[in-house]
Parts: C-alpha cells; structure tokens; sequence
C-alpha cells in the first residue's frame, strides 16, 4: 500500500510510492537517523544497482533509492520523461521522505542530475559523488544522433521482451532515444553548472568503453575533468578505477563508498559548503 503521510523525524524503513506530476515513483528508505544519502540511477537503470554500494557503507547512513518514471517494476508512465522532470523528481522524493538536506550520489544519467540539482540547491545539497557521469564535454554530433537512435530501435524487440522483469524501462525505442539525446544537449551546456558548485564534489571515473560507445570516446570524455577540478576548488576527481562505465557500481563500488564518505567528512550543515 502506497504511504503518502510525513515521515517521523527518524523514520523506520519504509518503501512506497512516491506521486509526482502525472505519475509515481517506488522509493525506498532505510531509516534511522543517519545522514540522508539519495542515490540517482543511470538513465535507464534501476534502485538495485546500488545494493553494493549501500552495504558498503553500511547502516550509519539513511539510504534512499527510487526509479525514475517508467523504470523497475513499479514506477509508473509519464508524459514526461525530460531531464528537467529527473530534477524535479529528485524534489518530489526528499520532500516525501521528509529530508531537507541530503548528500547525492549519481552515476551515468544520475550524476547529471546530482549536478544540476545541487548547483541549483546548494544549501540543500550536503555534496555530490558523480560516477562516470557529469563531465563538461560536447559529446553529441549528427552522426551520433542518428547512430543512437538506430541503436534503440534494433534494441527495441528485445528490451520490450525484458520490461515485465523491471531490467528494461517501459519506454517506447523512440522516447529512450530521445532522453540519451536530450542528454547530448545537456552535456553540451555543463561546464557553467560545474562551474558554480559550492558543494563538496567527488567524481569516480571508469575507464574503458560503455555500451554503445566505440573506440576511446569514453577516455576524451574524461579527460576533461582534470581543467575543471582546477577552475572549481570543491570538484575533485577522487579516483580512476579499472572497471568500464557499465560495471563500476559492481567492480568498483568500494570507490564510491569511499567518495561517499569522503564527501561526508567535509559537510559543514548551514553554510550550504
């Protein structure tokens, strides 16, 4: 049954659904009065991505997780699946859980929305740990484009095939390609974000390939954090591992743990720094 009331001060474990705009998102808390750490999924990926990482860190903290619209088993559809209603969500999440300031962990998509979300909200935002995502780089072209929307409608019948186990979004080929469009766009227009955190940031950086990425797209991608860990004083790139974009939260989520912590350790509550 979904629990739409406030949260007491220091909740017990708690999953649900939360509503936002025209539809709703299962989330999951596990309570307790530890620091608040909401975690943002890859684009199309799921709440359990996280399992390693949260047992890493262990229960000290409050862990909170959530798909986004049309992801997992029981996130519903929208007519919305932008990136700046991926924002919103994260709003709409930590108001339902009753938390005000929380520390954001995002990889891929996620880290994206990590970004913007604590460059808009600094004084809500402890800091952010940014997994294979978020770097200020123009990665979109034409031949891009058009090679990522090919890509999703051969990916269709099967991703169709896997969507009642929760592994594949409820998204026709057609708006999945969109949203790694969109994305495109949004990288292309990151630097002034990370320009103006004010927050402790930590990135994690694979290396290797991803899914769909050919050659070393990836590695150019990367390569510019290093100028703007030099421009921003609270951005730091806090550690290169082995595992490629698709596999760091399994091979390499004691490094996120790590970044996690290391975050934390610098939060300084009601200077928004």
């Amino acid at each position: 049954m979904t629990n739409t009331a406030p949260p007491p001060a220091h909740p017990t474990a708690w999953t649900g659904m939360v509503p936002v705009d025209d539809t709703a998102l299962a989330a999951t808390d596990t309570g307790g009065p530890g620091l608040p750490v909401l975690y943002l999924n890859g684009q199309f990926a799921t709440q359990g991505y996280w399992r390693r990482v949260i047992a890493e860190l262990g229960p000290r903290w409050r862990h909170i997780t959530y798909d986004e619209r049309a992801r997992g088993r029981r996130s519903k559809r929208s007519a919305d699946y932008s990136f700046e209603a991926a924002v919103r969500d994260v709003d709409a999440v930590l108001a339902a859980r009753g938390v005000d300031r929380a520390l954001l962990v995002g990889w891929s998509y996620g880290a994206f929305v990590a970004a913007h979300r604590a460059s808009r909200h600094p004084g809500r935002t402890v800091g952010t740990v940014l997994v294979e995502g978020a770097q200020p780089y123009d990665w979109l072209t034409d031949d891009l484009e058009r090679r990522i929307r090919r890509q999703f409608r051969l990916w269709g019948p099967v991703m169709a095939l896997l969507r009642p186990t929760g592994l594949t979004p409820r998204m026709t080929p057609g708006q999945m390609a969109d949203c790694n469009v969109e994305l495109g766009l949004v990288a292309r227009e990151l630097g002034p974000v990370l320009d103006a955190l004010t927050v402790p940031t930590r990135y994690v950086v694979a290396s290797g390939t991803s899914l769909g990425s050919r050659g070393d797209e990836q590695e150019v991608i990367r390569a510019s954090l290093p100028a703007l860990a030099e421009r921003n004083p609270y951005v730091e790139v806090g550690a290169k591992v082995a595992a490629n974009h698709d596999t760091i939260l399994k091979k390499d989520f004691r490094a996120v743990a790590d970044a996690v912590r290391a975050v934390a350790a610098l939060d300084r509550p009601g200077t928004g720094h």
